[in-house]
């Protein structure tokens, strides 16, 4: 997950108010004491921690619930709303056709967010092409090549030219019909004088719509200091964050880049050549805070899906059968990681917990769910209350599988119809609702 441990932290925190008798003072006091330790443990800033801190006191206790909200609800509004207000404005990004620089320091993972960029736009219905412009790093070349035939896209280099510059205009020149025009050039350890007028130059050379810094997440609070540099050099309209689903200090780079002239314009959250999302602070901390991302799940089985391959109402509803969810796992498989996914959904009371374990269905116990599963009759699909001792037996031995493999498939069935009925909550706290009154 994109801040897996920041956002389970965050979770934690608002499970407690939900849980506690009232919300007075003291209900107050410890939920903020939560969340200043789950932002310090994820690197944001102590000041701008303590300036949060307080204006979600201050709000809490002082400012009345609008018309129809609940006290606890409010402050959960507040949360919601404080934490959007440190992360910054959007990038104005559109789906329309643009030239795009890539910047960034060396190590950043820069040329495989090109790539991924250009992925991105492609899987919008924009035709994209990628220019290497990154003359310096060997293997640059031959690295941003590989990831865009993967991918289809359109690559042009030139491998032995060693003028930058002169490979971006003739780079544009043989891209002219492309709706997207990418442009990686090269990083160094440090920002240099050189790296600053060979971009300079690029800049002057190709006047791109935008310039995209690419950070590695692991840079924390370091980020404000490189986006300022930058900034000052050629003029940043967007920073992309690197590897935000693999460190602890992720936090620290979202809340630096948003104290300076810069906004956030894509995160990546994963290494495969999809795993890049446009950056909108409403939803990230909807997600973050187990809200859900209804909209971007939506828009991920419209990319991926057929519309009968995936019906979002059972996925929610918690009422499915055997054959359900296996429908329902085999259409996520293909939205990607499981995770992912279920991340998108609402979690309802706010109790509702996925083990990695539940995360973990691989292709291959897919499979042996599947054999498990045509063993089956109709009755038992439909209803497995049903399977008993002698059937968990018949079914074992006519799928080929042990009596344990099947036992564990109607574990998991339970678990997950469990979890699902609680995502849309209900009893004193509906998940549901708050989502519409923060307006999700």
């Amino acid at each position: 997950m994109v801040m897996d441990k920041l956002g389970g932290s965050l979770q934690d925190a608002l499970r407690k108010l939900v849980g506690a008798g009232r919300i007075d003072e003291k209900a107050v006091d410890e939920l903020v004491r939560d969340i200043q330790r789950a932002l310090l443990q994820a690197d944001v800033n102590v000041k701008l921690v303590m300036t949060l801190s307080q204006t979600i006191k201050q709000r809490s206790l002082k400012e009345k619930p609008p018309g129809g909200m609940s006290p606890r609800e409010h402050v959960i509004r507040i949360v919601y709303q404080e934490l959007i207000n440190i992360l910054g404005k959007d990038a104005d990004v559109k789906l329309a056709p643009q030239t795009i620089m890539m910047v960034g320091l060396q190590g950043s993972g820069k040329t495989t967010t090109t790539a991924k960029l250009a992925r991105y736009f492609q899987r919008k219905g924009l035709k994209a092409a990628v220019i290497c412009a990154d003359n310096f790093r060997h293997g640059a070349y031959d690295q941003l090549k590989t990831l865009c035939e993967k991918s289809d896209v359109f690559f042009y280099g030139e491998n032995d030219e060693k003028d930058a510059v002169g490979i971006t205009r003739r780079g544009l020149a043989a891209i002219g019909k492309y709706d997207i025009k990418i442009i990686d050039t090269a990083g160094r350890h440090a920002l240099e004088s050189d790296l600053i007028k060979e971009m300079e130059e690029i800049h002057r050379a190709a006047n791109p719509d935008h310039r995209f810094l690419v950070l590695d997440a692991a840079i924390g609070q370091l980020a404000s200091e490189q986006a300022r540099a930058f900034n000052n050099s050629i003029g940043i309209t967007g920073v992309i964050i690197t590897k935000l689903d693999g460190t602890a200090k992720g936090g620290g780079a979202l809340s630096a880049v948003s104290e300076t002239d810069s906004a956030i314009a894509f995160i990546g959250t994963g290494e495969t050549p999809d795993d890049i999302e446009l950056f909108e602070p409403d939803r990230f901390i909807s997600r973050l805070l187990g809200m859900g991302d209804i909209k971007a799940l939506v828009e991920k089985a419209e990319e991926a899906l057929k519309p009968e391959d995936f019906d979002v109402d059972v996925m929610m509803s918690g009422r499915f059968s055997l054959k359900d969810m296996y429908n329902q796992l085999e259409a996520m498989n293909k939205m990607g990681p499981l995770k992912q996914v279920m991340q998108m959904l609402p979690m309802g009371k706010m109790g509702i917990k996925f083990s990695d374990d539940m995360y973990n269905v691989t292709e291959e116990r897919m499979k042996k769910y599947k054999f498990i599963m045509d063993s089956m009759t109709g009755s038992e699909l439909d209803d497995p209350k049903i399977i008993n001792s002698s059937r968990i037996t018949r079914i074992s031995r006519g799928s080929g599988t042990r009596y344990e493999e099947v036992r564990e498939l109607l574990k998991y069935h339970r678990t997950m119809q469990k979890a699902m009925k609680g995502m849309m909550g209900g009893g004193k706290f509906n998940m549901q609702k708050m989502m519409k009154k923060l307006g999700i």
